[in-house]
């Protein structure tokens, strides 16, 4: 018998084929015994004939628990009521270890124990479509960048200084070098990369240590930045875009099951894969005040906001030339207004919020120093990044796309702590 995965059982009807994996469920009714088995690719109905198992084997088959590991013999075969479904007949069964009884049932759990128990949590159907989505997500953004000249960076986890603001950084001591941080960020380091190589992204974990408890926050997530030499601002958002219809067709090509396990609107992600809107802050901001915001014209955009503003929109939306205010320091000012600056967040319909942030940077060494002297930043810290700006500058523009954030709005989950793996957040580290 050949070892297969149950994701090519179709491959093989009518043949004899061996499986190995755990019991997902379990039941039996006279002489047939049915279990629901799983490998980690899909799932299968299999099904035994006590006759033709035998006495024996079919009685230690009953024994059979919820997550029990087994291995199975048998010949598939196309399912008769259910079309594109398939079930294997069991010729005999290996038992690898009987479980103890399984903590996660079919009742109704809470969120804190299922955190609790995410070791185990992460074997049920849902969580496995999700993070299976996550896996097609993560490729997407890879495919779509190698194939349009960017080659991966990979930059820094522990870095000497921080690049979204001090305060949300977490701290260290790095031997006799003084204080080290945990990075927010990689796009600094990226931005080296791109008088080398002209584009470049990284993709990795990242960390905030900010106090925020929202379903769109982690301590630690993933985050892929990029960065592109003489690309200016209406070309990166273009950039972004292509990428994230990229990311949509390659869901609904590769994830089908999944989205079915999570009762995901397929016909919403079609719509998404269209040209997307573009706003400035400043039209937002006239918008949502039609609708009943108080913000102003020197706002962030709240959670709330950003519902408000994507309501009957099918696509994503780019938010646009941002207050300099309350923007970072490195982003290049407008030249046909420089009280705002040439970056945009874009907003993704349903709910989901921001999943990508991005700018053209400021390329001109005087006016970037200036402005870090006006901020009180160390400038000695930095005086490589300022480096970059004295030795064949360039127009360049790049952005950041929080992976949990994109495979929340993929999937259609409420919470982003079921997006990762092990989810870190400001109440839990364990496990």
């Amino acid at each position: 018998m050949s070892y297969i995965f149950v994701k090519d059982i179709k491959e093989h009807l009518g043949q004899e084929v061996t499986l190995k994996g755990w019991v997902r469920n379990i039941r039996h009714s006279g002489k047939l015994l049915f279990i629901i088995f799983r490998d980690g690719t899909g799932d299968i109905q299999s099904v035994a004939f006590k006759p033709e198992l035998g006495e024996e084997a079919f009685e230690a088959a009953k024994k059979l628990t919820l997550e029990s590991s087994v291995i199975l013999h048998g010949i598939p075969k196309a399912h008769q009521k259910l079309e594109n479904q398939f079930e294997l007949a069991i010729q005999s069964l290996e038992v690898v270890q009987y479980a103890e009884d399984y903590p996660i049932s079919k009742k109704e759990h809470g969120p804190d124990f299922l955190l609790s128990n995410r070791h185990l949590w992460l074997r049920s159907s849902k969580q496995w479509a999700v993070l299976r989505i996550r896996h097609t997500v993560y490729h997407a953004i890879c495919e779509y960048l190698n194939n349009n000249a960017f080659i991966r960076f990979d930059s820094p986890i522990l870095t000497p200084n921080a690049c979204e603001g001090t305060t949300t950084l977490f701290e260290l001591d790095y031997f006799d070098e003084g204080k080290a941080y945990l990075s927010q960020s990689g796009q600094l380091y990226l931005e080296t990369g791109i008088m080398s190589f002209g584009r470049v992204y990284d993709f990795g974990p990242v960390f905030r240590a900010e106090r925020s408890k929202t379903r769109k926050h982690l301590t630690e997530f993933w985050m892929m930045d990029a960065e592109a030499a003489y690309v200016e601002h209406a070309e990166n958002m273009q950039i972004q875009e292509e990428m994230i219809r990229f990311v949509i067709r390659s869901v609904l090509a590769k994830c089908d099951q999944e989205l079915d396990i999570l009762e995901r609107d397929k016909e919403a992600l079609k719509r998404a894969d269209a040209p997307f809107m573009r706003m400035t802050h400043y039209e937002v901001v006239e918008y949502l005040r039609t609708k009943g915001s108080d913000l102003d014209h020197e706002s962030d955009l709240g959670a709330a906001d950003e519902v408000m503003l994507t309501e009957g929109s099918d696509t994503p939306i780019f938010v646009e030339k941002w207050p300099k205010a309350i923007k970072a320091f490195y982003m290049k000012r407008d030249p046909e207004n420089p009280d705002v600056v040439l970056g945009s967040d874009l907003i993704a319909p349903e709910g989901f919020g921001e999943i990508i942030g991005g700018s053209q940077r400021e390329d001109d060494h005087d006016l970037l120093l200036s402005r870090m002297q006006a901020e009180k930043m160390p400038i000695e810290d930095y005086q490589w990044f300022l480096d970059l700006r004295k030795y064949g500058s360039v127009p360049h523009s790049g952005f950041g796309v929080g992976l949990e954030r994109l495979v929340t709005w993929m999937s259609g989950i409420h919470h982003i702590r079921e997006t990762i793996p092990f989810p870190r957040m400001i109440y839990r580290i364990y496990p």
